[in-house]
Formats: C-alpha cells, sequence, structure tokens
C-alpha cells in the first residue's frame, strides 16, 4: 500500500526517486501525440529514447506517460528534457497535494483526479502531473489507461481553438478536464445525501449511521484534494510565466470559479451531513422514547393490580374476604375498574 512504501522515503536525500503508492506490475506506455492548425501525427508505444526533441514551437508536442511506478523511465525522462530532481520526486508521490511550481523555463503541475468505481461507492484518486514547456507538454498519469481522452478527440477531430493554440491552452484544456470530472462525484454524493436525509427520518438504522459516517468521510476527502486547487490556479492566474498565453488566463479563471463552486459544494453536504447525523439522532432518540412511553404506561397499569393480587395473595389465616362467596369475582371486577380507569385517564392526559 501507499502508505507503507512511504516509509522508504525517510532519511533519503532530496530528489531521490523512490516510488510511493500502490503497486503494480503494468509496463510504462509512452505516447506522442504532435499537431498544428493543419497537421496530427500520433505514435504510441515509443521508448524514451524515441521521444522527438521539441524544436520547432510553432507546433505542439504532447507526451504522455500511463505508469509513474518505473523509476528507471522517469529518470530517462527526467534527463532527456532536464527536468529538476525534485520534480521527478514529486512525480512519484502518489500522495502530494495539488500544486504548482515555476522553473523558469518549463512549469509543474500537480492535479488530483478524483472519480468512483461502477460497482462500488469508494472514492478514488489518480495522481495526475503535467510538465509545461515551451512546445511541448508532458502528462504522467499514476494508472494504465487514457483519462484524457475526451481532450484527445477534440485534437483529432478539430474540434474547438485547440488546435490553433499553444501548449498553455493545452494545458489549461487538461486541468479543466480533471476539475470538471468531480463534479460528477459531488453529484452522485449529492444523491447519497439525499437519500440519507429521508432515510434518517423515515426508518434510521445502524446501516443509517455507518452510511452517514462514510458519506461524511468522502465529503472530508473530497475537500482535502479539491481545496489545494483554489491556491494552484490563483497561482497561474497571478504567475507572469510566459509558458502561458494572455488569451489562456481568462479561461483559467472559468477553471478557477468551478474550483470555488465545488468547494462551495463540499461544505454545503458537510452542512448537510451534520444536520442528518442531528436528525438520526433525534430519531432514534423519539422512537427510544416512545418505547420506554409505551413500557412505563403498562408498568403503571399493572402496579395497582400487582399490588392488590399481593396482598391477596398473602397467606395470612385471617382475612375476611378470603372466605367470601363473591371475593374472587369482586377482586377481578375491582381489577377491571381500575384497569379501564387508568386506561381514560391516560387518554385524557393524551400520554397515549
Amino acid at each position: 500500500m501507499a502508505r507503507k512504501s512511504r516509509k522508504k522515503k525517510i532519511g533519503v536525500s532530496p530528489g531521490s526517486l523512490i516510488y510511493v503508492g500502490d503497486k503494480t506490475d503494468e509496463p510504462v506506455k509512452i505516447s506522442v501525440l504532435t499537431y498544428d492548425k493543419q497537421k496530427i501525427r500520433e505514435v504510441t508505444d515509443v521508448s524514451v529514447e524515441d521521444i522527438p526533441q521539441v524544436k520547432d514551437e510553432s507546433a505542439v508536442t504532447w507526451i504522455n506517460v500511463s505508469g509513474i511506478h518505473d523509476m528507471e523511465v522517469i529518470e530517462a525522462i527526467g534527463k532527456r528534457f532536464h527536468l529538476h530532481p525534485l520534480l521527478l520526486e514529486d512525480i512519484a508521490n502518489t500522495q502530494h497535494r495539488a500544486k504548482i511550481d515555476d522553473y523558469e523555463n518549463y512549469l509543474f503541475i500537480v492535479l488530483k483526479m478524483i472519480f468512483s468505481e461502477p460497482d462500488s461507492a469508494q472514492l478514488q484518486f489518480e495522481h495526475i502531473c503535467i510538465v509545461l514547456g515551451r512546445g511541448f507538454l508532458i502528462s504522467f498519469q499514476e494508472r494504465e489507461g487514457d483519462a484524457f481522452t475526451s481532450v484527445r478527440e477534440r485534437i483529432q477531430k478539430g474540434k474547438g481553438r485547440i488546435r490553433k493554440s499553444g501548449a498553455g491552452y493545452l494545458a489549461y484544456a487538461l486541468m479543466d478536464m480533471v476539475i470538471d470530472h468531480a463534479f460528477l462525484v459531488l453529484e452522485q454524493l449529492g444523491d447519497d445525501i439525499e437519500i440519507l436525509q429521508q432515510e434518517a427520518l423515515d426508518r434510521p438504522t445502524r446501516n443509517t449511521l455507518a452510511a452517514i459516517h462514510e458519506a461524511r468521510h468522502q465529503a472530508v476527502l473530497l475537500r482535502k484534494s479539491i481545496w489545494p486547487l483554489r491556491e494552484m490556479i490563483s497561482g497561474l492566474l497571478r504567475g507572469e510565466s510566459d509558458l502561458i498565453e494572455g488569451y489562456v488566463l481568462i479561461y483559467l479563471q472559468d477553471v478557477y470559479d468551478h474550483v470555488i463552486q465545488e468547494i462551495d459544494t463540499i461544505e454545503t453536504y458537510r452542512d448537510l451531513l451534520a444536520g442528518i447525523l442531528d436528525t438520526y439522532m433525534s430519531s432514534v432518540s423519539q422512537k427510544m422514547n416512545e418505547v420506554m412511553k409505551v413500557l412505563t404506561v403498562m408498568a403503571t397499569l399493572f402496579i395497582p393490580l400487582t399490588f392488590f393480587a399481593g396482598v391477596y395473595g398473602m397467606n395470612f389465616t385471617y382475612m375476611p374476604e378470603l372466605d367470601w362467596r363473591y371475593g374472587y369475582p369482586v377482586f377481578w371486577a375491582l381489577t377491571a375498574v381500575i384497569f379501564v380507569g387508568m386506561m381514560v385517564w391516560f387518554k385524557t392526559r393524551k400520554w397515549l
């Protein structure tokens, strides 16, 4: 597990390449997509040595690396593009929070792709890193598969302005897709909260309490992953790096607005879940009070009956009623009158 492998980093020198994440045997796959207004060229399953050197900044070269567990590949890419050792160390650390670093000749961006498995309600987080340079962009994905399929299709079909723009716009498109992907998770969490809210009112059970705590845990994880994006996008907007074209800033402002919206949604969900937990506790307490009320009424009804039964159950020799012919039926008649009378009195006081 990732938490266990993190122990390996304790005491090592800065910039040491040690993978912190889930172990996998999948091979690292590299694809290269080069495009401009007129043409596009894509090559898949290339080696590090076959990655072309970027010389023509009029075209955009997008290098995508699926898999960051092979330190030899990461180190080779770092040497080929002269990337800082600390940058490579952050790529290999899947527990790193979202951030942006300016290395003058290139920008380094760390993101978290948030999604949930179709057959599981558990949240999944994918470590995404982006290196933006002059005329090129390198994206690192933690898992096998293409998380940027929609962006790749837009480039291949020439939709929008992405083919007419530079690498800075491509970086925006990737960040926008990663951040907007969280809306799907938030929407699902919102649906779950609505169900929990109704369940807490109608039929609260132990499973309801467990589901509430699970939803609160998910809200905490979402907040932990999304909150740093606010500072990161704000840093891009305030920065003066010439790697981000001026016209891209207005699009980054839109991404910033999406992050603020997601943060507000998470805070709303946290307040709702706190209210649902209070509602659950109130519902359980109310049901318990109703049970105790019924038990108390039943005990109160039988207190006088138990008293009379106890009196005439004593084994004294001289008890006049014991020899009376009508003692037994009178006892039951008196018992019935007391019982009915107390029931009427409880009804009058609205205790039943």
